[in-house]
């Protein structure tokens, strides 16, 4: 925990450092400039399709004759602009969530590597296109997780758990190897990923409810969905900050238990002291002193004529 703490107050630090803001601005230029401009060229005809489309089911136009009866004809106006919006936010995150991976991480991890671990050996543990894989297959899977989850989201206690479940295990496993992919091994990687499975996920999970804050822009009613291309562009940009603390956090999390592993392993590669029968730790005397076996000799010589004193056994 102590280590969690510690990479935490670190990664606030260091989302705030100039290198990491002017890197935020490319995830935000490429994601909010195609999904700012889809939405202001497709936006309109997007909402009449649904519109229409959810025009064909009967039981639904039975229940929105119904709220309109009782005074909720608001309900039929934005059901189509609010479903659209729904099933782009997810599209926007993940977009933004692998641009970040992409552009940003590799920064990151470069400006943490060279503040706090200057020594740390680059033993390169994955290429970069096994990145690119790696993160493509943990977005399918997230993916499908969210649309079999889909049906318990409607379920007051599940939306609250389920989507922030799934944003933080995509997190956790697409960083976690970005981050030790030039440094690690493959070995390390795959080692600290197990031994710190726990931790790794608990960040993960924080920075899936840190990233539900961004929704907030759409809190404004109909005014943001009038301004749908500019909330999108806007929520890209508060993704992208979010996504880029994560990265942060998990930079100096990881690296930092990649050097404790190293110490550790130097450490049991060091031979210890010979121990004698009695449990002392110093060393016993080589072989080949004359103080190895017997009492010291006696440098007075016996006087003349004594008897010459026979050696005892060994």
């Amino acid at each position: 925990m102590t280590a969690l703490l510690d990479a935490l107050w670190r990664a606030v630090a260091y989302s705030l450092h100039p290198r990491v803001m002017w890197a935020s601005l490319v995830p935000v230029l490429l994601a909010g400039t195609l999904a700012g401009g889809l939405a202001w060229r497709y936006w309109e005809g997007a909402v009449a399709g649904l519109r229409a489309w959810l025009g064909q089911w009967a039981w639904l136009q039975t229940v929105l004759q119904w709220l309109d009866s009782v005074g909720a004809g608001a309900v039929q106006t934005l059901m189509a602009p609010v479903l659209l919006v729904a099933l782009a936010v997810p599209v926007v995150v993940l977009l933004t969530l692998l641009l970040v991976a992409a552009f940003m991480t590799p920064g990151i991890v470069k400006l943490v590597a060279e503040r706090r671990f200057p020594d740390l050996e680059r033993r390169h543990g994955a290429a970069w296109w096994q990145g690119v894989l790696w993160s493509l297959a943990c977005t399918a899977a997230a993916v499908l997780a969210l649309l079999v989850s889909l049906p318990l989201w409607f379920v007051p206690p599940f939306v609250l758990l389920l989507p922030p479940l799934i944003w933080g295990w995509l997190s956790g496993r697409i960083f976690t190897f970005d981050v030790l992919a030039d440094h690690a091994s493959a070995a390390e990687r795959r080692m600290i990923a197990e031994t710190h499975r726990w931790p790794l996920l608990l960040m993960g999970v924080f920075s899936g409810y840190l990233g539900a804050l961004p929704s907030i822009v759409w809190a404004f009613g109909a005014v943001s969905l009038v301004l749908a291309p500019v909330m999108l562009v806007l929520s890209v940009w508060l993704y992208t900050l979010v996504f880029a603390f994560s990265a942060c956090w998990y930079a100096h999390y990881a690296l930092a238990a990649l050097s404790r592993l190293r110490q550790q392993e130097a450490a049991a590669r060091v031979p210890g002291p010979v121990v004698d029968l009695a449990g002392s730790a110093d060393p016993l005397p080589p072989p080949s002193s004359p103080s190895s076996f017997g009492p010291p000799p006696d440098p007075t010589p016996p006087p003349p004529g004594a008897p010459r004193a026979l050696p005892g056994p060994p």
